[in-house]
């Protein structure tokens, strides 16, 4: 990943209609990618069906993403979001929340859910930590 991937608090991004998050947010430019489909346990993970989605911004408790197709809307899924200087990417779950269409993508809000099999822990301390940086 190239370092301008990921920028915070560019202030030419547009607007978005409406926004219910109540935490502060930043400006991102990062990827995320979600795993729509898992194969079999036993088999490899080619077998898996991926979305490589960009991401618009960020706040500890989820994300605005843009993808090439519309996502379900309460559907949970596991994510890889790769940001700044971190060398390996945040292993969370994500729950849809909106979706929406947007020039040739869609826009789509994800809620991060907490849980002991993923980074909640280490996101929200990398989220806090750049704020503080911002």
């Amino acid at each position: 990943m190239a370092e301008n991937d990921y920028s915070f608090g560019t202030g030419n991004e547009p607007q978005v209609d409406q926004d219910n998050r109540t935490s502060y947010r930043l400006t991102a430019r990062a990827r995320a990618i979600l795993e729509l489909e898992s194969g079999e346990p036993d088999q490899t993970s080619s077998d898996n069906r991926d979305l490589v989605c960009g991401i618009r911004d960020i706040s500890a408790g989820g994300l605005c993403l843009t993808t090439p197709e519309p996502l379900s809307l309460d559907a949970l899924l596991p994510a890889r979001v790769f940001l700044g200087n971190h060398r390996e990417p945040f292993l969370l779950m994500v729950e849809v929340v909106w979706c929406r269409p947007h020039e040739q993508a869609f826009l789509v809000g994800v809620r991060i859910i907490e849980s002991d099999d993923t980074a909640y822990v280490e996101w929200v301390e990398a989220v806090a930590l750049a704020m503080e940086q911002g």
